[in-house]
């Protein structure tokens, strides 16, 4: 995933820097079966004098198109600093030669391994690499890493995870979530996009024909492996912490679907690391939303002077762990910024969070201590319209808004009102003693802040297959009546709950739509008694009051682009009375802008539509469409992709239809079909 915004707002732009640059715009770089990758490059134009370390930010999104609004936001500032800044594209996308391909395979590792070894030996390069990523980036630099290539010297992994299958687009908890079709319905029209001919030369179509009768079905591929399998582990750096070997810094925001990963590799990770969470949605934090931005290309340099150029400029002197604890905000489906302060932790996990546990109670109350009594879960199919997206990109209507609606539909359980503010900073655990009506059943657990003025506003969530119960590997349906354990653990999160509020934990049995529905409507009965809320609590830190303030955010001169549509987002819920049938409508507009420089016009919209009617989880539809279109002079293409996911008791079925066209005219047309049986899912 990729965030074309090019924001930039309130940033400071910088046009002069310590070494001028010149920019290569396409480079080759030779991969050792004969293909050969496409490079942008900004380089010190004295770099054959002076070599320069080099970093590297390798994905699929084409970079002389698709991302250059936003690369050059970034890339010619480090160019500036004195360092060689490279965007590359992978194997079969954008210019590169060879064939699209499926996500983190073993071929886009080796290419990258082959593509530093080339970088490391040219003159202008001193032999020291970077790596740097954002979302697939961010997978690619930590992946890189842990094969331990000797010219890789350090990453900045913004915005990934460690755990493929725990905590990615596809599946959390278990639970099938609606981004692996948003994603995988996207990545389709991504991959079936053609190189440019300015670039590539006459065989762009020969290329191009190519590329369209191998797109992978991502859709499929991805809902085919419904356990943590060796499909997922594969590219899962918690694998084997150890074999990471050089320094890492973590940077992911509150807003982000990636907020665990950051931590983890604190907890897992051996090497000299650094971990930074503020309050941004999926983005650099230097471009991201909600703010406050921070200088970080600033502390990029720093990172990277101290372990490429060998600077000793104190970054490995400083706290590990840099969060921004959030203070309470008015549940608003777009934030511009989140008050809140740096709170900072030497170590992670931090010896100086304690844990405060409450139990469950009937009479919806969340009591201090151990719980009572016995209380049923049965909530409506539709429960989560208003949870906001997984993994929002600070882009338009995506963050949960007030969740009263949503409470009063599902099991809720009230603290008394606090006495003083607490700092709930970590991962909260829900331990749980249950009993279900049918083998196969999921369960969604938020934790929100009620205010005096009844406004219920969402802190975190988590939510299980409860079949995963004990093994995201093994899992085992339930005995139906049999009273079992489990246990959610909910995203990390560093937030405010202010004296005069209550606490409030709500369970439903899914967060439609982000997850998909059980196969069958399940009761579900909690054992008060034997379950528990654990909060991770926070006093205030001694390193609190002694950090330094970030830099303000700075850019280069932004790039010669013209926007000829802007950017919109639509998001809709729609219920029909007279059917009992709910609707998500999502319009995606990302706008159309020209590239100065070459005349590229690039054009993308999307849409997106899930629907269910209450009562039958059978009825649960997802549908996804992306169109996207480039044309400079006289030369137009377009590539169009519609995928269709549904269900039955004992299968999943997924459609998606693929188009082309060149001058207007159909090139390619083309429908694949899967069924995919359930696993327990």
């Amino acid at each position: 995933m990729v965030n074309l915004v090019a924001a930039g707002d309130g940033a400071r732009i910088r046009a002069e820097f310590p070494r001028a640059v010149r920019v290569v715009e396409h480079q080759w770089i030779p991969m050792p079966d004969g293909a050969r990758l496409a490079a942008r490059m900004w380089l010190p134009e004295d770099a054959l004098d002076d070599p320069v370390p080099a970093i590297v930010e390798y994905i699929p999104y084409r970079q002389r198109d698709f991302t250059l609004p936003r690369d050059e936001l970034i890339h010619p500032w480090f160019a500036g600093h004195g360092y060689a800044a490279i965007r590359l594209d992978t194997r079969g996308s954008g210019n590169s030669e060879g064939l699209p391909m499926d996500e983190y395979v073993r071929q886009e590792q080796d290419d990258m391994l082959a593509a530093l070894a080339w970088i490391a030996s040219r003159p202008w390069c001193t032999g020291a690499c970077g790596m740097i990523g954002i979302s697939w980036g961010g997978f690619s630099a930590l992946q890189t890493a842990f094969h331990r290539p000797p010219e890789l010297r350090a990453v900045i992994t913004l915005c990934s995870t460690d755990d493929r299958y725990a905590d990615d687009v596809h599946f959390m908890g278990g639970c099938l979530l609606r981004n692996n079709l948003a994603w995988g319905g996207q990545a389709q029209a991504y991959f079936a996009r053609p190189p440019d001919p300015e670039v590539v030369g006459a065989v762009w179509r020969d290329m191009w024909m190519e590329r369209l009768g191998n797109v992978p079905f991502p859709v499929a591929e991805w809902l085919s492996h419904q356990r943590r399998d060796g499909y997922w582990k594969h590219g899962s750096v918690c694998e084997d912490w150890s074999a990471i070997q050089c320094p890492v810094l973590a940077v992911t925001g509150w807003a982000d679907g990636y907020t665990n990963a950051a931590l983890r590799l604190m907890a897992g990770l051996t090497v000299p690391r650094r971990c930074l969470i503020g309050p941004w949605a999926h983005g650099y934090p230097h471009l991201a939303v909600p703010g406050p931005a921070i200088g970080f290309l600033q502390e990029c340099r720093r990172w990277w002077d101290r372990w490429l150029k060998g600077v000793e400029n104190g970054v490995d002197g400083e706290p590990m762990v840099r969060l921004w604890l959030q203070d309470p905000a008015p549940p608003a489906c777009e934030h511009t910024t989140r008050p809140g302060r740096w709170i900072a932790e030497r170590d992670w996990p931090a010896p100086g969070v304690g844990t405060e546990t409450y139990g469950l109670a009937p009479g919806e109350r969340l009591v201090k201590g151990r719980g009572s009594g016995g209380i049923v879960v049965a909530t409506p199919l539709a429960v989560g319209t208003l949870a906001g997206e997984w993994n929002p990109h600070g882009i338009g209507p995506e963050l949960p808004v007030d969740q009263r609606p949503e409470d009063a539909l599902s099991a809720v359980f009230d603290g008394g009102e606090l006495e003083d503010d607490i700092a709930i900073v970590g991962a909260p655990r829900l331990r749980l003693r249950l009993v279900s009506d049918k083998p196969v059943a999921t369960l969604a657990a938020r934790l929100e802040s009620v205010g005096p003025d009844g406004v219920s506003a969402p802190i975190t969530w988590g939510c299980l297959n409860l079949t995963h119960r004990e093994s995201h590997e093994t899992p085992t349906p339930l005995e139906p009546g049999a009273p079992f354990d489990a246990e959610i653990a909910m995203n990390a999160v560093a937030q405010v709950a202010p004296a005069g509020h209550r606490l409030r934990l709500a369970l439903a049995n899914g967060s439609w739509p982000l997850l998909w529905p059980a196969p069958e409507r399940a009761n579900l009965t909690v054992d008060g008694a034997a379950s528990a809320l654990e909060l991770p609590i926070r006093e205030p830190g001694p390193l609190d009051a002694a950090l330094a303030g970030f830099d303000e955010p700075e850019i280069p001169p932004p790039p010669g682009v013209t926007w000829l549509r802007p950017f919109a987002r639509s998001r809709r819920i729609v219920t029909d009375l007279a059917t009992d049938r709910t609707e998500l409508l999502l319009d995606k507009d990302d706008g159309a802008y020209r590239i100065e420089s070459h005349g590229m016009v690039v054009d993308q919209t999307g849409w997106e539509r899930q629907s269910i009617v209450e009562g039958d989880p059978l009825s649960n539809r997802g549908e996804v469409g992306w169109r996207i279109r480039q044309e400079r002079g006289d030369w137009t293409v377009s590539v169009e992709a519609t995928t269709v996911l549904t269900c039955d008791a004992a299968s999943f079925h997924v459609e998606t239809r693929l188009k082309a066209a060149e001058g207007g005219e159909p090139v390619f047309d083309e429908t694949r079909r899967r069924a995919i049986p359930r696993d327990l899912l």
